[in-house]
């Protein structure tokens, strides 16, 4: 999707002046610094989980001499004592990654990520399945490892069995098993025999791995008796011919994109034994052109939870899978006028019933389904984000989400049999996620404030932290310490959407060194689409501090059609993007060209993918409202983008195409007046590099003059530290030149 791909706030977080004594050791940022091993925001773990029984915390942790390359670390979570589990140096084979994979690593935003980048516990607990350079690896729990596969093809997804016994993967389209218990590798067994190609079994489709956050195609029984496993036909997807252009040659890849409007992929759910055998087909219905949403077993193996939505995205049904049969019941639905918003929270109590999550209140919030009835547990105007735990014997459920306000995500609990207010385990003023081990009671907490780096702690069920994974704190050594004292803190708060009512939180930092009457440039970070949250308590981007080191006002806003406020919030958007959300961005720019330290003739805008998109939105509507804007990697055509995002928004442009003409960066691209900087990657894969020539050629042949930074070889993230560097350089050169020494 378009959301994962902006500057987060989170990426790099600061710490409080008050950790670093006043010294003279302060120092201003450099973008050299910036983009330079270590990193500067301290340690920055990734893929944070609990074993089952909760004894050990792990992560991957980046290197202090590479910050790009991960390994994996184990925490016991009695002592707090780290080590390192698996080295991706000592068993990486530094083998070049398949298409395929550098796909996968794209929909999960790694893109630049070198070493492990993903593993996943045995649900036993005693051992842990690691992917490196294509193949598959065991590792147990004092480190020894064990490899799996040792083929010239990626394994992809590889998947631990429920008891250990079994690992399963994908490779060459096809599902393959391991018999880990009968000896490993030479017990690998094929289950299926009809992928490759345009067919693959297993693995999810790019619409559901992309738009959907599906991210397995299989998925073991509780008792490893069944595999249910997707099986994805593209045949009757569009081919589109994306060149990859690198700096030593063009590489066209035939990539299999359903545009808006166009075919999807025919997706089928089998029940398979782990020998191959006994194979039964799930009953997802009569119509066939739907998404396969989630899949979840039942805790007792005699079935599956089916997420079944349709096309239009209007209705999503829970089916009930017999396991023998394949037969469907449908257990409810869930509909919207405009759209139903996908999410994993939920949860299958021991009698059958069902925490759930649903809108249908306006708001995300928790419900128990039983017999049929639904009994709302969390009430309110604001938004649940997250189920993150259950315990059935305390009666006791664990949730993320905004009882507090939009700024600040907590960590709550609340008795399901007895609800009334949730109780927040997490400190006021912080922005929190967590993850819980099997039975709810640890909980592995990542915190940040404006005055804190990112902290991970160990907690119990109450809140209470027993341990430090990771404390960062700013001090000595640490990579932030000599800067910290001159970052600026930010400051916060609301103006009016552009229809009068509705509030919009901002945040924004003024500039190093303003001095009472002066006027300074301004730097609009623009995001501006759905399911985004950008304005929080977790800090800007450190690019962010620089600009504001360097004299700029930096401004953000969350505008109408973002997400976590609720559906009259996000709504607005329906068949309608680049209205809305644009206007109320002209707004956010009138009250900052009314505060007295703002010059309102040198104001900037920048936006990466849908904020791209917005870029060039708002430069269309108010010519001269801003100095300049730049563009990364903007969609320009929405019929270019594919049909589970763009649909949910804009609806079927084979039935109705006015929403796509009049959200279209082309129609009015020639009435661009400001000087425009267009940035994209050459071998983008998701907003395909087309979106750019698209608009390059409009403005060509009117001659209306823009400048451009095109990067051969990258993709949507343009990642990497050295390219980081030099785009960033581009960035600030462009902006200096005409908008900050601009007359």
């Amino acid at each position: 999707s378009l959301l994962m791909v902006r500057i987060l706030p989170a990426a790099a977080l600061i710490a409080a002046v008050a950790l670093v004594p006043a010294a003279a050791m302060a120092e201003t940022l450099t973008l050299e610094r910036l983009f330079a091993s270590p990193s500067l925001s301290g340690p920055t773990p990734r893929s944070l989980k609990l074993s089952p029984d909760g004894r050990l915390a792990t992560v991957l942790r980046n290197r202090p001499d590479d910050a790009e390359r991960f390994d994996l670390w184990a925490i016991d979570t009695k002592s707090g004592k780290a080590r390192m589990l698996v080295d991706s140096r000592k068993i990486g084979t530094g083998a070049a990654l398949s298409e395929a994979e550098k796909m996968q690593r794209e929909r999960l935003r790694i893109g630049g990520s070198k070493g492990i980048v993903a593993y996943d516990w045995a649900p036993d607990g005693q051992r842990l399945l690691v992917p490196l350079d294509g193949d598959l690896y065991l590792a147990d729990l004092i480190g020894r490892v064990t490899r799996l596969t040792d083929s010239p093809e990626t394994e992809l997804d590889g998947t631990v069995s429920r008891s250990g016994r079994y690992v399963s993967y994908v490779g060459d389209g096809n599902l393959h098993v391991i018999d880990v218990a009968a000896g490993g590798r030479e017990h690998d067994r094929t289950l299926t025999s009809d992928g490759g190609g345009a067919i693959n079994w297993g693995v999810a489709e790019f619409v559901a791995n992309e738009e959907l956050d599906r991210r397995r195609g299989h998925w073991w029984a509780p008792d490893d008796s069944l595999i249910a496993v997707a099986r994805v036909d593209e045949r009757n997807v569009e081919i589109s011919s994306r060149a990859a252009i690198g700096a030593e040659g063009t590489t066209v890849v035939e990539q299999r994109y359903p545009r808006a409007g166009t075919p999807n992929a025919a997706v089928e759910l089998w029940l398979i034994k782990p020998d191959g055998h006994g194979r039964v087909k799930a009953d997802l219905g009569t119509d066939a052109d739907i998404y396969l949403a989630r899949v979840d077993w039942l805790p007792n193996a005699s079935g599956l939870l089916v997420q079944r939505l349709n096309r239009a995205q209007t209705r999503l049904d829970m089916l009930r899978i017999d396991a023998k049969t394949g037969a469907a019941t449908l257990l409810f639905s869930e509909t919207a006028k405009t759209w139903v918003n996908v999410h994993d929270n939920l949860g299958v109590l021991s009698d059958g019933s069902l925490i759930w999550s649903s809108e249908r209140d306006g708001y995300s919030h928790l419900y128990h389904y039983k017999d049929g009835a639904f009994t709302q547990l969390t009430h309110g105007a604001w938004a649940v984000e997250r189920l993150v735990g259950f315990d059935q014997k305390a009666g006791r459920l664990f949730f993320t989400g905004f009882a507090d306000g939009t700024l600040e995500q907590h960590l709550y609990a609340l008795d399901y049999r007895h609800p009334g207010r949730p109780r927040r385990l997490t400190a006021p003023g912080t922005w929190n996620d967590a993850v819980m081990d099997d039975k709810a009671g640890r909980v592995l907490i990542t915190t940040t404030r404006p005055d804190q780096p990112r902290q991970v702690w160990l907690a119990d069920a109450a809140g209470k932290r027993l341990a430090w994974i990771e404390e960062n704190a700013v001090a000595g050594a640490h990579p932030l310490a000599r800067y910290v004292a001159d970052l600026i803190a930010p400051t916060y708060g609301t103006i009016k959407a552009a229809d009068g009512v509705t509030n919009l939180d901002y945040a924004m930092l003024k500039p190093a060194g303003w001095k009472p009457g002066a006027k300074a440039p301004a730097f609009v970070f623009v995001y501006g689409g759905p399911h985004a949250h950008t304005v929080k308590r977790d800090f800007f981007d450190l690019k962010m501090q620089y600009l504001a080191q360097r004299g700029w006002v930096v401004f953000m806003l969350d505008n109408r059609g973002m997400g976590d406020r609720g559906k009259a919030f996000e709504d607005p958007i329906y068949r309608a993007m680049g209205g809305p959300e644009v206007a109320d961005q002209l707004k956010g720019l009138d009250w900052l060209k009314l505060q007295p330290f703002v010059d309102p003739k040198r104001v900037a805008v920048m936006g990466w993918s849908y904020g791209g998109y917005m870029t060039l939105k708002l430069l269309e509507a108010a010519p001269g409202a801003f100095a300049a804007g730049v563009a990364v990697a903007p969609v320009t055509r929405w019929e270019l983008y594919d049909t589970a995002y763009t649909e949910r928004y804009l609806g079927n442009p084979m039935t109705d195409k006015a929403p796509y003409d009049q959200a279209s960066a082309l129609g009015n691209a020639t009435k661009i007046t400001d000087p425009l900087m267009l940035i994209h990657g050459m071998a983008d894969d998701n907003v395909l590099f087309e979106n750019s020539t698209a608009l390059m050629a409009k403005l060509q042949d009117a001659s209306v003059p823009f400048e451009t930074m095109v990067y051969p070889g990258k993709t949507h993230s343009i990642s990497g530290q050295a390219t980081s560097l030099h785009l960033w350089r581009t960035i600030e050169a462009f902006l200096d030149r005409r908008v900050k020494k601009a007359n």
